[in-house]
């Protein structure tokens, strides 16, 4: 990407697209011929819809620290993070060396082992909420196992979250509508940092409300920070109509040792954990009061195969036992806030209706002036503009999710912000007429 590339790139927001779009392709042959064979074989050429993009999506053969390489030879820098769930780059030599030590004393055991006890007792200790955790393989199943036992645990049949939520492939809630995989659950839905609407939902519904489930800060939904009174509001509300509170930290836990409600102050009921805590390895976990937990020592089953998987819970134990301290959660949390408000003084300082919204590692590009409080439907200018930036940062070697979020792993470092500052000033500068004229309206 060029200052001095043609000035059809400024022109034209449908121009501009088609000329990223073609440039994309031409650089893509390799991924191009993937997709064409994986089509013929996953519907819609791939089996997790999130990577899914057109033309096609770019292939990845191998990745290293926070790089990767595609099938064409292109490297990039990795700022997708796996999702959030690369926290520690793709070549940590400790997890490796737990994974092959693991393997080493055989798989699929059916059996307890230690390392569950142990990455237990780890993760009891930093969230201070979790009095008793269970493991799953994924954030989906915590999520769905944690409103499980809430809605036993008070014998109601609803649950109440919020729009624009994503708690897994079955709990998500669009702005508009319903999603036709959700779980047929009685919900209730509220707008996100909403506290008067919020509060008046739970009080209407208390006698059927068997759990309010809330992301302390939206991934999926554009990484927008909940107010910290809106939440304080919630577990207020909650605990005086005796609804369990379900706080999904899978994204956000990241944000210090005890995760994001740490820095709140914040004891949820229920707290919900995936993503990174594996160090790479498929794993989710639900857990907190002993009193709704120890339903599961009796009166409710909880299966999965895989739940203690040794790999999953030789690398967990590594990964949050010896490499995800204190100071190293504390250290990209400032990492990721410096490079935010680089960013948006960037933004400011060129007066353009651009923005990144999130909190400390994770941040969303917005093509709307701020504040934003709560997601919105992206307008077609929105969408268009957010599919540019995704292309460009591309063509300079930044790789980052299609949405526009960008999740830092441990290895990227100060070098590295500063690279995709560089290349989100060039962005700026070279399409600031788009910018300025596709503000979205009040």
């Amino acid at each position: 990407m060029s200052a001095a590339l043609p000035l059809s790139r400024n022109s034209d927001l449908a121009t501009s697209l088609a000329e990223a779009r073609a440039r994309y392709v031409a650089a893509r042959p390799a991924s191009a011929e993937q997709h064409r064979l994986a089509a013929a074989v996953l519907p819609g050429g791939n089996t997790r819809s999130v990577l899914a993009y057109g033309p096609f999506p770019t292939a990845m053969k191998r990745g290293a620290d926070c790089r990767l390489w595609d099938l064409d030879g292109h490297e990039y820098l990795d700022l997708c993070g796996e999702y959030t769930a690369g926290l520690f780059g793709h070549s940590e030599p400790r997890i490796h060396d737990a994974l092959r030590e693991a393997l080493a004393n055989g798989l699929s055991l059916a059996a307890v082992g230690q390392a569950e006890q142990r990455l237990a007792a780890i993760l009891c200790a930093r969230f201070t909420s979790m009095e008793r955790v269970r493991f799953t393989n994924s954030g989906t199943e915590a999520n769905l196992m944690a409103v499980m036992a809430a809605r036993a645990f008070t014998g109601r049949s609803s649950l109440l979250a919020f729009r624009g939520g994503y708690h897994g492939g079955v709990l998500t809630f669009p702005l508009t509508g319903t999603s036709p995989m959700a779980v047929p659950i009685p919900t209730v839905l509220a707008e996100y940092n909403d506290l008067e609407g919020a509060v008046a939902a739970i009080r209407e519904h208390a006698a059927t409300l068997g759990a309010v489930i809330i992301e302390p800060m939206l991934g999926s939904g554009g990484c927008i920070p909940a107010r910290p009174d809106f939440l304080a509001a919630l577990h207020e509300e909650t605990a005086a109509a005796g609804i369990p509170l379900i706080l999904d930290e899978v994204m956000t836990s990241r944000m210090a040792a005890g995760g994001l409600q740490a820095r709140l102050g914040l004891r949820p009921d229920l707290t919900t954990l995936g993503k990174y805590v594996a160090g790479g390895m498929s794993f989710g976990a639900f857990g907190g009061r002993q009193d709704i937990m120890d339903q599961f020592a009796g009166t409710l089953a909880h299966a999965g195969t895989f739940n203690n998987n040794v790999l999953s819970m030789a690398a967990g134990c590594v990964a949050m036992g010896e490499i995800f301290d204190a100071a190293a959660a504390d250290s990209l949390f400032a990492r990721g806030e410096a490079l935010r408000a680089r960013l948006n003084e960037l933004c400011a300082d060129a007066g353009v209706a651009m923005d990144f919204t999130g909190l400390g590692s994770m941040m969303t590009v917005q093509f709307r002036p701020g504040p934003i409080e709560r997601p919105s439907i992206p307008t077609p200018a929105e969408e268009g503009l957010r599919e540019l930036f995704f292309f460009d940062m591309m063509e300079a070697g930044l790789y980052l999710a299609r949405r526009g979020m960008v999740a830092l792993s441990l290895p990227v470092g100060e070098a590295e912000t500063k690279r995709f500052a560089a290349a989100v000033a060039e962005f700026i500068e070279v399409h600031k007429p788009l910018l300025q004229r596709h503000v979205h309206p009040a």
